[in-house]
């Protein structure tokens, strides 16, 4: 279809106007050829979202979080977790079973960027994180938090829950540009004996950063079982919260526990 027919056929009275500015410049005739317009749209990008049911709606996922004093309305839960996976467009995944897991949704800029399936039972990998766009930051909790008060940064999504202003790394490549700067506070699990954790902590250290160094009378360890002994954990991380000499002090002394 030539564009004059084109034009006459979805807008009648801007052909009429058409015709009339090719009449005064003299285009007229069956000869007069007008480059055919060239229509350019975006390509359509898709909110990507979690069709899956919260595990306050199902028993099992439900029952497990309450025991451990977590809100079951934060989270979902996937009969099938590599199913579920795979449901979104270039996650193939194919080595993933058919499992149980409670979901733990990533977002960033309110855009889901991934996610964590949490395993129910000590048998299977216990996370698994699955994320949908190459380079987003692997950490929960960023569009919940206030950017101008302290931003605490914990070891997992369940222990985000029960800190003020908190945010949880969801693998050990976290990157926080996206927190740039927001005043951190690094809060790491329990662990005297636990070399990776010793390394995180006196990298802290090393960059001024202010960390959590735990006081001799905590002895779980991490911030959810410190919960369910019955500790005020978030008045332990603010009373215990050190940087520059003092905690390398406090730390010399921690790690001989």
């Amino acid at each position: 279809m030539s564009f004059n027919n084109f034009l006459k056929d979805v807008d009648p009275q801007l052909h009429k106007q058409y015709s009339l500015e090719k009449f005064k410049s003299g285009f007229t005739g069956k000869n007069f050829v007008v480059d055919e317009p060239e229509f350019v749209f975006d390509k359509p990008k898709f909110v990507q979202r979690i069709i899956l049911p919260l595990c306050s709606e199902v028993e099992i996922a439900s029952t497990y979080l309450r025991n451990r004093g977590i809100d079951p309305t934060k989270f979902h839960f996937a009969e099938d977790f590599g199913e579920f996976v795979r449901s979104f467009e270039g996650m193939d995944h194919q080595n993933l079973r058919k499992e149980p897991r409670i979901v733990i949704p990533i977002y960033y800029k309110k855009n889901l960027i991934g996610f964590q399936g949490r395993a129910l039972d000590s048998k299977s990998i216990k996370y698994i994180t699955i994320m949908l766009e190459d380079g987003a930051p692997k950490i929960y909790g960023l569009d919940t938090i206030n950017q101008k008060l302290p931003v605490y940064v914990v070891e997992g999504p369940f222990d985000s829950t029960f800190i003020n202003n908190s945010v949880a790394l969801c693998g050990a490549d976290g990157n926080f540009r996206c927190l740039e700067g927001s005043s951190l506070i690094f809060v790491y699990d329990n662990e005297p004996r636990n070399p990776e954790i010793i390394r995180r902590i006196k990298s802290c250290i090393e960059r001024g950063e202010n960390v959590v160094i735990w006081p001799t009378g905590i002895i779980e360890k991490d911030i959810n079982d410190m919960v369910l002994a019955g500790h005020n954990v978030q008045e332990v991380i603010e009373s215990n919260t050190h940087s520059g000499l003092e905690a390398q002090l406090k730390f010399n002394t921690w790690k001989k526990i």
